[in-house]
């Protein structure tokens, strides 16, 4: 029987070799090592290269599930050269990776005694001058102000598009999905919430939008009573508040639009503001996270087509908790458990709109179709799918996939039309 002790030594010796070996070498030659490594699924040489600070902020065991998130997408089917540039001291090295559902960059920070002081995974995003106003916008027609959400310590920086003309408009709030996104709602080469502000106004609609707490204050998280409330629901209230204060706008005609996570939230984004005209969910889930998480793990797999007895092995890892690696804090779960949202609007009066993409990966026809069975009969809730749109609302072919998003693009005007039409009826 192997004892902990032997273990421990080996692991030692691995990282004792991979300093070594990376000696004399550039910061490049170095990445392409440890990238090389990290597909190998050997995870403790890199963590042995790390600075004190950072092994201070993560342990190798949580450093080492995280990287199986990434490895789980299988062998590469192309890596790029390694460019570098220096940034306060530190040389940092970028290497773009292709699988074929993703493309991502592999960035590491080396300070000056040759130890690592950051590493990102990052999407291989075009450059944002890559994105132009969508062909159904008209930016004559309405004009865009600054405003502030919030008036604590969780200020949070905002656009309002008012319509040019005779008001009092109409207006809608745009609520985020998950992860701390700017206030656009940026993906590769889409900007979905920007296309809505300025469809919807061009349309006579005021639109706001705002940066997310988790990106404008990522301090929040660490918050012992963390959970959706302060991530997404307590915003959105506010939000919508602002928007009634606001000159030109019909208070009475106050609605939110939430994507994604923000969608599943709605029944709870209704309850903390009854006063809402009504809610438009954009490919809301219904199931909990983890189930949608595992769905999305399952369709990487398909997309990757023969598995190898590795890659069957990590999945049936995942299979068994899907969240295990996001190390998501309990307190956020426990909020969440038992939620259903269909069920939860099923019991609430205010007018709703449902549009689901069919080419969704991240939240599919399961969860839409869920919606449609729990609120069947309301004559104040409306749903419409659309064959050729993936989680974005933006057209593609074929199956969808994460490289898909790199691709610039816009939401749908199909959406934009069936938004407006609604909200004006």
């Amino acid at each position: 029987m192997k004892s902990w002790k032997g273990d421990s030594l080996r692991i030692f010796m691995v990282c004792l070799l991979a300093v070594a070996s990376a000696f004399g070498q550039s910061p490049e030659q170095r990445t392409k090592q440890i990238l090389d490594q990290l597909l190998a699924h050997k995870f403790a040489p890199f963590y042995a290269m790390f600075s004190p600070a950072m092994k201070q902020g993560i342990s190798l065991e949580t450093f080492s599930q995280q990287m199986e998130q990434i490895t789980s997408l299988g062998v590469p089917e192309r890596i790029e050269e390694p460019s570098s540039t220096n940034i306060d001291g530190d040389t940092v090295v970028v290497i773009g990776v292709h699988w074929a559902p993703v493309s991502l960059n592999f960035q590491v920070s080396w300070n000056q005694a040759g130890e690592v002081d950051g590493t990102y995974w990052r999407p291989a995003t075009p450059p944002s001058t890559s994105w132009s106003s969508p062909p159904y916008a008209h930016p004559d027609s309405f004009t865009e102000i600054e405003v502030t959400v919030g008036d604590d310590g969780w200020k949070l920086p905002g656009a309002l598009t008012v319509p040019k003309g005779q008001g009092p408009f109409p207006a809608i709030v745009l609520v985020h999905g998950s992860g701390p996104n700017d206030r656009d709602e940026s993906e590769g080469g889409a900007k979905p919430f920007r296309d809505i502000a300025e469809g919807l106004s061009s349309r006579g609609i005021a639109v706001l939008r705002y940066v997310k707490r988790t990106r404008e204050h990522p301090e929040c998280a660490a918050d012992p009573a963390f959970t959706v409330y302060q991530e997404t629901i307590e915003d959105a209230i506010r939000a919508a508040a602002l928007v009634r204060k606001q000159p030109g706008i019909d208070p009475a005609r106050v609605f939110v639009l939430g994507h994604s996570l923000g969608g599943y939230l709605a029944p709870r984004i209704i309850h903390g503001d009854p006063k809402l005209a009504g809610f438009v969910v954009m490919a809301g889930n219904v199931r909990s996270l983890a189930a949608v998480t595992l769905d999305q793990f399952e369709y990487f797999a398909s997309l990757q087509g023969k598995l190898t007895a590795d890659d069957q092995a990590r999945l049936e890892r995942i299979r068994k908790d899907p969240l295990a690696q996001f190390k998501i804090p309990p307190q956020y779960l426990a909020n969440l458990a038992g939620y259903r949202p269909d069920l939860e609007a099923k019991q609430l009066g205010t007018p709703m709109l449902i549009l689901q993409g069919e080419r969704d990966y991240q939240v599919t026809m399961k969860d839409f179709n869920l919606w449609k069975s729990a609120l069947a009969g309301r004559k104040n809730v409306s749903f419409r799918s659309y064959p050729a749109l993936n989680h974005l609302f933006v057209a593609g072919e074929g199956k969808s996939s994460p490289a898909e998003y790199e691709v610039p693009g816009h939401v749908s005007e199909d959406v934009i039309a069936d938004i407006a039409k609604w909200i004006q009826r």
